[in-house]
Order: C-alpha cells, then sequence, then structure tokens
C-alpha cells in the first residue's frame, strides 16, 4: 500500500504509529471466555460493541461518552482491558506534540461478541492484524474525524441512533454510501434522521455530487424522507461546495444542510440548509422545525443484513448503565 501524501493541515506522521505492548504477567493473567464475563461490567460489554461498530475511537472520545469526561477512570479502566485483551491499542506519531492512545477491538472482544452472538469469532470481522490495519490506514483521519463529530453529538445532543459507515452501507448500499447515519432527539420530543458526508477536501466536489442521485433513489424508493448533513473542514470549502451542490439538491429534492469546522461546532447553530431564505445557520433541533414531517431511512424494525445483524436495533452509542464502580 503506497505511502499517503502528508495533509499539512494534519498533526499525522503519514503510517506511523507506536503499538503498546502487554506485559508477560498480563499475558498469563487472561482468563477463559466465561472467567472473563464475570470480570466485566455492561459498560465494558458496550465498549466492544461500539468498537467493533466504529473501529476505533481515543480514549477521549471514551470517556466523553461513558466516563463522563474523567480522563483518570477513563484510562484505568482501558488499561485493565487491554491487559485483558478485550480492546486493542496504538498511538499515531504526530508532527508535534503527543496524540491519545487509539482503541480497537482486542482478540478476547471479538470471542465476547462472538459468543453472545452465537456466531464464530471469525464472523466478527476480526482479525489478528486489525489494529495495525487500522492504525496504518489511510483514511484513520477520516474514520476518527466521523467519529468525532459523533461523540460530540451524542454527548450533547440525544443521539437515540448512531450507525458506522459499514452498517450504513450494509442497509443502503445498492443507493448511496453515507458516512454515518444518526438519529438526534430534540427536547420536544421531535426527530431528526440524518445521513453524513464528512469531508475533508481530500477530493474533488463531482465526486460528492454524484452521490446525490443515489440519496433521491433511496427517499423515492422507501418513502422516507430523511436531511443530509455534509461537514466540511473550512469555510471557503463549504462555500465552493454549497455553489457545486445546491442546483442538483435543489433539482432532486433533497433536504440538505452544510457547516464547517472553522465557523461552529457541529451541536451549535453550524448548519445552513441550503434552501434556507434568508441564509440563517440553525441548530439540529431548530432544523426539526425548519424541515417538518422527516421520516427515517432506520425504523426499529430493520434488521442489518448478515454478517452484520445485530439482536435488536436502535444502536445506542450511550452505555446501558451510568458510570459505577468497576468489578474487581
Amino acid at each position: 500500500m503506497p505511502t499517503p501524501t502528508p495533509d499539512p493541515r494534519s498533526g499525522y506522521v503519514p503510517r506511523a504509529a507506536v503499538r503498546r505492548r502487554r506485559p508477560a504477567q498480563a499475558a498469563r493473567a487472561r482468563t477463559n471466555l466465561a472467567e472473563l464475563t464475570a470480570r466485566l461490567t455492561p459498560r465494558d460489554v458496550w465498549l466492544t460493541e461500539i468498537l467493533h461498530e466504529h473501529k476505533v475511537l481515543t480514549s477521549h472520545h471514551i470517556a466523553q461518552l461513558a466516563f463522563g469526561g474523567g480522563h483518570r477512570t477513563a484510562n484505568r479502566r482501558l488499561r485493565e482491558l487491554y491487559f485483558l485483551g478485550l480492546v486493542d491499542s496504538f498511538r499515531p506519531l504526530r508532527q508535534t506534540g503527543s496524540a491519545p492512545e487509539h482503541y480497537t477491538l482486542g482478540k478476547a472482544g471479538a470471542e465476547l461478541l462472538a459468543a453472545r452472538a452465537g456466531v464464530e469469532p471469525a464472523a466478527t470481522g476480526w482479525r489478528k492484524d486489525s489494529c495495525a490495519r487500522i492504525a496504518f490506514s489511510p483514511t484513520l483521519e477520516h474514520t476518527l474525524g466521523v467519529n468525532a463529530l459523533l461523540v460530540t453529538l451524542a454527548v450533547t445532543r440525544r443521539l437515540p441512533i448512531w450507525l458506522s459507515e459499514r452498517s450504513a452501507t450494509r442497509l443502503w448500499g445498492d443507493w448511496t454510501r453515507p458516512d454515518a447515519y444518526a438519529h438526534c432527539a430534540a427536547p420536544s420530543g421531535q426527530l431528526l434522521p440524518f445521513f453524513l458526508e464528512y469531508d475533508t477536501g481530500s477530493y474533488n466536489l463531482a465526486r460528492l455530487e454524484s452521490k446525490l442521485p443515489g440519496y433521491a433513489a433511496l427517499a423515492s424508493t422507501t418513502g422516507t424522507r430523511t436531511p443530509l448533513l455534509i461537514h466540511t473542514r473550512t469555510t471557503r470549502r463549504e462555500t465552493a461546495l454549497r455553489r457545486r451542490l445546491a442546483p442538483s439538491a435543489g433539482q432532486l429534492g433533497l433536504l440538505v444542510a452544510t457547516g464547517n469546522a472553522e465557523l461552529a461546532a457541529p451541536d451549535a447553530a453550524a448548519w445552513l440548509p441550503m434552501d434556507s431564505v434568508p441564509s440563517t445557520r440553525l441548530d439540529l433541533t431548530q432544523l426539526t422545525t425548519h424541515w417538518p414531517h422527516l421520516t427515517p431511512a432506520l425504523t426499529p424494525d430493520t434488521t442489518l443484513p448478515a454478517p452484520g445483524r445485530r439482536a435488536a436495533l436502535p444502536w445506542r452509542p450511550i452505555p446501558p448503565l451510568p458510570p459505577d464502580e468497576e468489578r474487581p
């Protein structure tokens, strides 16, 4: 695989990462699956599920989602789970400073998920080199960007559902391949379902424009009305994107809003609908009012095709229980 060209806006050193080593005594201390399960909390099991779904999360992401932002408590528990083999980890090298630890699903975690689903571990897609493949993937920053945006929304907004690109593709790949799919619940009870396209500026706008007919075909085929949110890095990129996509979105009757990282955080009034007159940026709750009568592409009765089938939906990005004292 060729070495990716460094992005001047990125702090990462391409194709470089440091793996954490497990002490020999930690490896010897590993238990069988039955004994391991007795040492885990519901939050630990949730962590294996969300890492399987979203591939990689940093220690900061996990602390925000599951430990109330407590980094010390999160790091201590993550270290224990790493020694048990439930998770794997690596730390990308950076141009300056240091990156947080990045966590992926470990071997014991894959075995646990397989046992719960009643399938062989190979059905989870986990491989011995999974962590290394993610660490050295040229799409690592894109994956982290998508996950960071949705983590922000999960912490500050109620997200009953958050599906990864992989699950979204399995559901709607005949029409389109969104970077993510999620539901945001407003305090009033209104629901904002949305597809997400996370634009890093690494490819031309024609490629993104070519995905719009797929979203239109999905809406007409399924009879749903689900908006598309497009997030960019810079105001300049967003302006160029709106100029290029607005005519096509209007002709296809798509509900599209854009935002950029320079202007505001995704949980703030950062989103500008393409049909907005006057040009007023809205937050996610205001979008539910701006676009009434939305219908989600995903319903509780939806099942994922094999091998991604899960016991039940919706898929929640928040642990089943609040942070508590870990079992010994």
